[in-house]
């Protein structure tokens, strides 16, 4: 005949299924950190494509030919920023000291190569999850 479990023995069950439940997400915890993480070193360490004003020239003649005057150039996670998207966020003049990694270079790039030619540059936070600055995408306006 089988004994009835004992109140200690279900509290060890709950216990060891809980414990599961945390080890789980611990791992995919630590998954999402690492590929952010290598993530973020590849957006700071990327240069600009030696190809880039044919690129350029490429996506802008295609846009206007489709009667558009801006381009999103790229997106990138608002906390790449050094102030968390706060600046572009606000709108604030400065917003450019905030860049860093490749944002940074690119509009080094745009400062140099596309506004003498009377490009303009337009930064836009995009989503807001959680109620905080979540993707910035910059935009290449003529």
């Amino acid at each position: 005949m089988a004994e009835l479990m004992r109140p200690d023995d279900l509290k060890k069950i709950t216990t060891d299924v809980e414990m599961a439940k945390v080890k789980e997400y611990l791992e995919k915890k630590k998954k999402h950190d690492d590929a952010e993480r290598e993530l973020r070193e590849v957006f700071l360490e990327r240069d600009i494509h030696p190809q880039a004003k044919d690129r350029i020239n490429a996506a802008v003649s295609r846009a206007a030919e489709q009667g558009l005057d801006e381009i999103a150039v790229f997106t990138f996670p608002a906390k790449f920023c050094t102030d968390g998207g706060r600046r572009i966020n606000n709108n604030l003049p400065d917003w450019p000291v905030s860049l860093d990694g490749f944002a940074k270079r690119a509009y080094e790039y745009f400062e140099k190569e596309l506004k003498p030619l009377g490009y303009k540059i337009r930064v836009q936070i995009m989503d807001y999850p959680d109620g905080v600055p979540g993707n910035v995408s910059m935009f290449l306006q003529w």
